[in-house]
């Protein structure tokens, strides 16, 4: 039986490069190293790209959150007072934002869209291009 074109298929694992690019993104880090590992699509690697790059920020971000709240901790009242504003607003806007922009880049994966982040997107498909040749 042969495919009528109409679903073309990734070369490592046999997903459609709308549903590679979506899965991507899933577990962040981990799921995008694997489709950079078993897939040659260039639209798969970008949206792999984009997942492991995103991931890595997010980390850095949240570390970096992480060092200054416990810093100002150390400084009395308005150090505290601080603290918590960073632990309390910044990570619940964070966090919110954050999982909107992952349903998005999930939506948009599968949707076929190569839809980039700023900053992040562009090195994502330089990566993903520069693979390719």
């Amino acid at each position: 039986m042969q495919d009528s074109g109409a679903s073309p298929r990734a070369n490592g694992t046999g997903l459609t490069p709308n549903v590679g690019g979506a899965l991507s993104y899933v577990f962040g880090l981990i799921t995008g190293v694997i489709f950079l590992l078993l897939e040659k699509d260039q639209f798969v690697r970008f949206h792999a790209f984009q997942s492991v790059l995103l991931s890595v920020a997010w980390i850095a971000l949240w570390i970096a959150l992480s060092i200054l709240s416990a810093i100002l901790g150390f400084i009395p009242v308005l150090g505290a007072i601080l603290a918590f504003i960073i632990i309390l607003i910044l990570s619940l806007g964070l966090g919110l934002g954050g999982f909107v922009l992952w349903i998005v880049l999930i939506i948009k994966a599968y949707q076929g869209q190569r839809w980039k982040l700023p900053y992040i997107g562009d090195m994502a498909e330089g990566y993903a291009t520069r693979q390719a040749s």
